[in-house]
């Protein structure tokens, strides 16, 4: 054991020192264009690890669709073969032809220098499989080390040891997700009911709502204070309605054993929220949903073939994070579903920043904005590569679909911490 041990520290000694060492006047181009690149999920892991080892890296927005440059070492070349990402060994020169092509003025392309390895934390409970999250199945798919953390750590203050956390799709309204209807008599749903009161219990709360706002006033304070907030489904307007509630009492006798408040829609504060204004509660305990916030019941789309929503083509040089946030491949992005499909354009705060949208249904798909110090990000839908998942439906094999534009979105905003941030020009 002792000697496997030696031996696995001499490996990565050996493997970093690889990775520190330059190959003389040259670069790593990995292109992230459609025809050149076999593997785009596994190259965002493949910059990561470069910025884990101490390294920085450029990010060439809009530059053959977000490619990375790299110093030219052994170990970076031999991470590449072995993660299967496509690359390219440049000169200096060759390289300095590029960065004086995205310079120009007329060129929508800019230079964003990586320079630390973001810290990830992952709100998730720790009985779910990697599967059960579009995130954690990207983030282990591209070999990019997480944290899972949940109420116990959130509570304690550990969200100050990361920089950039997940929200899985959890209810943060304290209504178990709205299956009661279909899924109260299902063992699954009674234990994850019996967990969550108990854990509400553990921390002093009578109800398992006011567990889940107390998490909400926490993470809200991570963002206050600098971090970086992803969210997907439906944490994204839970995660509104349960600040905008702070004060009333919106869940019914099934969820928490007494009555909502009848006056809770008028006792909503929307000053509270991130994203969203003016937003109706759904008072209905037999209803598979939170608000008209969600627009996937007013959607009636024909087909699903024609269920694709569109990034927005930001200015590089004037407005660097949404245009991180939307490098891609691709314009167009297949729909997906989920509880929180997509956002209702009504009931957007102004300040929002829509990065994708699908105009036939006026629905916002992908939105970006400021809290404090921090930002927050917002994306509708459950999986990407799973237009309608459902409760047992099987877990997506992401080696199937490693070119897959809608989780590119998600790993964009991993890399998003990274970056050295530019003033926004005027």
């Amino acid at each position: 054991m002792i000697k496997n041990r030696t031996r696995l520290w001499i490996l990565s000694v050996l493997a970093t020192l690889l990775l520190h060492v330059p190959v003389y006047a040259s670069k790593i181009l990995i292109t992230m264009d459609a025809d050149d690149q076999v593997n785009h999920i596994k190259a965002y892991g493949v910059a990561y690890a470069t910025l884990k080892a101490g390294l920085t890296v450029d990010w060439l927005l809009n530059y053959k669709g977000g490619s990375f440059g790299i110093d030219h070492t052994e170990g970076l070349e031999r991470m590449c073969k072995l993660r299967g990402v496509s690359y390219q060994v440049i000169s200096d020169a060759q390289y300095g032809g590029i960065i004086n092509e995205i310079a120009q003025p007329d060129y929508n392309g800019d230079i964003i220098k990586l320079e630390k390895c973001p810290k990830i934390a992952v709100y998730t409970p720790g009985n779910k499989d990697p599967w059960d999250d579009a995130v954690t199945l990207a983030l282990t798919y591209a070999e990019i080390p997480f944290d899972k953390v949940y109420d116990d750590e959130l509570l304690a203050d550990d969200l100050a040891k990361y920089d950039w956390l997940h929200l899985h799709h959890e209810d943060f309204t304290g209504q178990y997700g709205k299956f009661w209807a279909q899924y109260r008599n299902m063992e699954w749903y009674q234990n994850d009911q019996k967990k969550a009161e108990a854990m509400a219990a553990k921390h002093g709360f009578n109800k398992v709502s006011q567990l889940q706002l107390a998490v909400a006033k926490k993470i809200r304070d991570f963002v206050a204070g600098g971090g970086y907030m992803f969210a997907m489904c439906s944490a994204t307007d839970t995660y509104d309605i349960a600040l905008a509630a702070d004060g009333a009492d919106i869940c019914d006798i099934p969820f928490d054993g007494d009555a909502m408040d009848p006056a809770a829609q008028s006792k909503l504060d929307f000053n509270k929220c991130f994203a969203f204004k003016d937003f109706m509660i759904s008072t209905n305990p037999y209803e598979y949903e939170y608000s008209n916030i969600d627009n996937t019941n007013l959607r009636h789309l024909p087909s699903r073939e024609i269920d694709y929503f569109t990034l927005f083509t930001f200015s590089a040089k004037f407005d660097p994070v949404p245009s991180m946030l939307c490098q891609n491949h691709t314009t167009t992005v297949k729909g997906f579903m989920g509880q929180t499909t997509s956002f209702r354009k009504e009931v957007l705060k102004s300040s929002v920043v829509v990065m994708g949208d699908f105009k036939l249904s006026n629905e916002a798909r992908y939105i970006h904005g400021e809290y404090g110090k921090g930002t927050w990000t917002f994306y509708g839908g459950h999986d990407p590569e799973d237009y309608e998942h459902k409760v047992g439906d099987p877990p997506t094999d992401l080696s199937l679909h490693p070119n897959s534009p809608g989780y590119r979105l998600i790993l964009n905003n991993v890399l998003f911490p990274a970056a050295k941030k530019k003033p926004r020009k005027t």
